[in-house]
This record gives C-alpha cells, sequence and structure tokens, in this order.
C-alpha cells in the first residue's frame, strides 16, 4: 500500500462530502411507491414494466426492491402518475399527488407475465411505435428513485413505445461506490438475456438503449459481452444507443469500443466537463479521465467517431436544475425533448449525412435551437466532439487523452 496515499475509504469518504456540498437531492421519502386511491385530476399516467436484479421487499410497503442482490431476475408493472403542475425537466418527489408523482398502481411479475405485459402494448401501438426503450440507471440509486426518473424521462421525452426499466441493486447511498460499482459486474448477463429475451419473444421492432452515469459500465460490458458471443445486435433488434455521463475510465472506454466496433445504429454521449460527479468519481479511482467528462477540438477524432457511427453532445454550458450537472440530460427540459426526438423518428439520422449534418438535425429536432448545446453543434461542430474514441484507429498502447480547456 502507497503509504503517501490516502486510503481508499478516506477518498470516498472526501467524495461523500463533496457531492452533499455540491447539492444532491434528498430523493423520494421512504414510502414513496404506497399507491395513492385513483388518478389526481388533471395528472398524467405513465406506466413502465421492469426488470431487476435487486431482491424483492415486502416492508415497508413502499419499497418493493430492496439495494441487495438477488439471485434471479424479478419483475414489477408500475403506473406512475406525473402531477398536474409538473415542469417539464424537474422531478417532483413528495407525499401529495397533487403536486408530486406517485404510484397509482404496482404489480410483481412473472418472466412470462412481464414478456406477455410487453408483448401486449407494442400491439396497443401503431408499428412505427412499437419500440422498446431500456433505462439503466447510475450509481446511489434506489428502486424508487429509479422508477420515479425514468418516468419522468418518458413523460418530458413524449416517448411512444414501451418502456423498460432495467435496475440494478445499487445500495442507494453515497459511501457504497464499490458495492454499487461490482453490482454492475454482477448483473451484465442478466441485461443481457432481459434484452435476448426482449427481441426474441416480444415482437418489438428495435430496442433503444439509455444508460446513466455507472449504468454506462454495465450497459457498454454487456454489448462487449454480446460482440464477443456473436451477436452484438441482438437478433437484429438493437436500435439507438444514449449514454449520458459515463462513469468509465477513458482508457476501459476505448477498450469496448475497440471490442465492439462499429455500432449499426447511432450511438449518441452526452458530456460535460463540468460534471461534478465525475470529477470526484476521477479523484476515488485515480483515473485520469471519465468518459463523460472529456471533450477536445480533435478534427482526426471526428471520423474515428464517424466510422463507428458515434457522435457527442457536450452539454458543458447547458443549464439545468441539476446542480451537480451529472444529469443534465434529463433536467433540461431542452435536452429530454431532443432525446425525445431522437428515439421517436429514424429518419433523424438520413443515410448518407455526415457527422455534422447527424448532430445539427439530432439538435434540430424539436424545431428550435437547443440553448448552447445546439448552438455548439450548428457553429462549431468540432468543438462537441469528445475524445472517446481517440486512439481506436490506432489501438490503445501508448494512447492518451487530454482534456483540453475550453
Amino acid at each position: 500500500m502507497n503509504l503517501f496515499r490516502p486510503p481508499f475509504a478516506h477518498c470516498l469518504f472526501a467524495a461523500a462530502l463533496a457531492l452533499t456540498a455540491a447539492g444532491c437531492a434528498s430523493g423520494p421519502p421512504a414510502s414513496a411507491l404506497q399507491t395513492v386511491a385513483t388518478l389526481p385530476e388533471g395528472a398524467k399516467a405513465v406506466p413502465l414494466l421492469v426488470a431487476t436484479m435487486r431482491q424483492k421487499v415486502n416492508d415497508p410497503p413502499g419499497l418493493m426492491f430492496s439495494g441487495d442482490r438477488a439471485r434471479e431476475l424479478g419483475f414489477a408493472d408500475i403506473t406512475i402518475s406525473i402531477p398536474p403542475n409538473h415542469q417539464t425537466g424537474q422531478l417532483e418527489v413528495g407525499n401529495d399527488p397533487q403536486k408530486s408523482m406517485a404510484v397509482i398502481a404496482r404489480d410483481y411479475l412473472s418472466r412470462k407475465e412481464f414478456l406477455a405485459k410487453v408483448r401486449t402494448e407494442l400491439a396497443k401501438r401503431k408499428l412505427a411505435d412499437r419500440d422498446v426503450l431500456v433505462f439503466i440507471h447510475g450509481y446511489n440509486t434506489r428502486f424508487d428513485e429509479a422508477v420515479f426518473r425514468f418516468a419522468q424521462i418518458v413523460n418530458d421525452s413524449n416517448y411512444k413505445g414501451v418502456p423498460v426499466l432495467f435496475t440494478w441493486p445499487s445500495r442507494g447511498e453515497l459511501l457504497a461506490y464499490p458495492y454499487d460499482r461490482e453490482s454492475t459486474a454482477y448483473s451484465r448477463d442478466d441485461l443481457e438475456a432481459t434484452l435476448l429475451d426482449l427481441a426474441r419473444e416480444t415482437g418489438a421492432r428495435q430496442i433503444d438503449l439509455m444508460a446513466h452515469s455507472m449504468g454506462n459500465m454495465l450497459t457498454m460490458e454487456v454489448l462487449r459481452q454480446a460482440k464477443i458471443r456473436g451477436n452484438p445486435t441482438f437478433n437484429g433488434k438493437l436500435g439507438y444507443i444514449m449514454l449520458a455521463a459515463p462513469d468509465i475510465d477513458i482508457d476501459v472506454f476505448r477498450r469496448q469500443l475497440l471490442v465492439y466496433g462499429r455500432f449499426a445504429k447511432p450511438v449518441t454521449v452526452f458530456v460535460s466537463n463540468d460534471d461534478k460527479a465525475l470529477n470526484v468519481s476521477r479523484i476515488v479511482w485515480g483515473s485520469e479521465l471519465r468518459a463523460g467528462a472529456y471533450t477536445v477540438f480533435d478534427p482526426e477524432t471526428i471520423e474515428r467517431l464517424k466510422a463507428l457511427n458515434i457522435s457527442v453532445i457536450d452539454l458543458s454550458d447547458v443549464k439545468s436544475s441539476d446542480k451537480l450537472n451529472h444529469a443534465t440530460f434529463a433536467a433540461s427540459p431542452e435536452i429530454v425533448q431532443m432525446i425525445g426526438a431522437r428515439l421517436a423518428a429514424d429518419d433523424l439520422d438520413p443515410r448518407g449525412a455526415s457527422l455534422t449534418d447527424k448532430v445539427n438535425i439530432f439538435a434540430g429536432a424539436v424545431g428550435r435551437t437547443v440553448g448552447s448545446a445546439a448552438g455548439l453543434a450548428v457553429d462549431v461542430p468540432l468543438g462537441v466532439v469528445s475524445g472517446v474514441t481517440q486512439g481506436v484507429s490506432q489501438g490503445v498502447s501508448g494512447v492518451t487523452g487530454s482534456n483540453t480547456p475550453r
């Protein structure tokens, strides 16, 4: 052990203090998932289906699943009400269903019931909307927090397909970073199995993925092992992939991309060089950079990204309700609507469009400029491209990136 370096536990404690000082939200109350009698007047219902490696619990009644690891996948069906006063990008929590998100129905499901429910819901939609969006949350996230955040994203993006939450066993505690990290590895085979089930047994047109923070490590590892197993597109059903604030060491991310290669459908990576949570993660792990905080002005990187079908949106200057600048993808009204536009239509990525055109079409899809992010995309296209894949075409030996000051 290096006697001159603070022990990992001390670094983690310092990180917890830093995040607390930065203004972490307290989250929903412990009873948040207890059902209310009826849908409040003027509220909107958002149904979610859940696949999880969390341990099922019956007490307290508002929990459903804990942060402990289950031995096999569990499933649930939950309907969330969005309050009449809801503001796009906001996560209203509390005990008053007139002012806060609430549960109006919930039930545990078997695997067979879960897949049947997805199949039934897809059949109700027109062909263009028969997609599934799988959301993989990040570190320090309780089950109820994951449910409410995904419901907010589904509502605010006006998503038309079937939303499925894959929730891995996070403790939901600031000092449980190592446990959470190991839980992503614990859940790899189960996320892969869930995606295969959705691809093979539901009639879905395509399956889109959205991952946040540490959930990106889980997602990228699953994609990597699917490539190694010889089914990288999950029977041809893998659709758009959105990676928000990836909490992955930059060198590890490059290696993952090297294994996977070119993506069939566009991948969008949301980065920010003022992400406080990722800056703390970098200190804790002693790594040079985390992928979600890595931005450069490098023309050569554009071609590597284009070759892999990856585009990057820099959210460094986008303002949102998230004080850590870590959940801007969901907390910024403009960006969450932009995500909905990406998921809504295949023609956002016309055949033969250049990378710059793709970013411009994506940014303008909601019919108006999207703050500074869209301005950068249109006016300085090189400036929105990350160096996350720098070195992909050259191999990873001896390749290092630099976080260019803005």
